[in-house]
């Protein structure tokens, strides 16, 4: 399986769907999936019975999977959606560096 272009934490922008144009923070990713949970985005409402956390029962919203490839990360210069690279960074001496993605509009490293 490839690596993704998204991880837990990232700030990402909507591109199709109901939520078009929106932006969210990723809560969890799943990879075998290729979905990731976006706060704040692809809200349902699930039906649930009385129980001890919620004694009435009743209709709660939550978030639902997005499919990653309708997310883009946002660039940390200019605050746009952008594409994501990948690159080695290496140390004096050190035949293998580590590898950071990087923003492709602006050359920025992601955290």
């Amino acid at each position: 399986m490839s690596k993704l272009h998204i991880k837990k934490g990232d700030i990402v922008y909507v591109n199709t769907g109901e939520d078009k144009g929106k932006t969210g923070r990723v809560l969890k990713v799943f990879v075998e999936e290729q979905r990731a949970i976006v706060e704040g985005i692809n809200m349902v409402t699930k039906h649930t019975k009385p129980n001890a956390k919620s004694p009435q029962g009743g209709r709660e919203t939550k978030e639902s999977s997005v499919h990653i490839s309708n997310l883009n990360p946002i660039d940390p210069k200019s605050g746009k959606p952008t594409r994501i690279g990948r690159r080695r960074l290496d140390a004096k001496g050190d035949k293998k560096g580590k590898i950071v993605r990087y923003a492709k509009r602006s050359g920025e490293e992601l955290k």
